[in-house]
């Protein structure tokens, strides 16, 4: 890779890391590990890092590795869910977990088919506020 800086790139149209980080976070994740994506070199250029850890938490990470103070806020928050999604989150829950006593599979909300499977991306979400003393 001619990339200088660990996290960037000048000259790659994408995320050059993107493979890497999806397959790590897929295998933390299927063993029941929280995935903790890498750090991000350029310090100074917290919106860089903030799109990073952004495109990570989209993949499933729970963290990103903060190697200069002014990264630690821009990681909080990207990284702690807002009341609005742990709102959603337990409303999801708790409606399929409903289904699931009267032996459905699934349950609509707002238009969208919930099963077993996006309730535990939800449950998710809860736990990680739970972690963060948000609930």
């Amino acid at each position: 890779m001619r990339s200088a800086h660990i996290g960037t790139s000048a000259n790659y149209p994408g995320d050059i890391w993107h493979s890497a980080r999806a397959r790590l976070i897929v295998a933390a994740r299927s063993h029941g590990i929280d995935a903790i994506d890498g750090p991000f070199g350029e310090f100074r250029e917290t919106e860089g890092y903030r799109e990073q850890a952004v495109w990570a938490a989209e993949l499933g990470a729970v963290g990103k590795w903060a190697i200069h103070p002014n990264q630690v806020a821009v990681a909080n928050e990207v990284y702690s869910p807002t009341q609005a999604e742990i709102d959603r989150a337990q409303y999801i829950v708790t409606s399929m977990r409903a289904a699931e006593a009267e032996g459905e599979g699934a349950v609509a909300i707002d238009g969208i088919m919930v099963d077993a499977a996006t309730a535990r991306i939800f449950e998710t979400v809860l736990t990680r506020a739970s972690v963060n003393g948000q609930i």
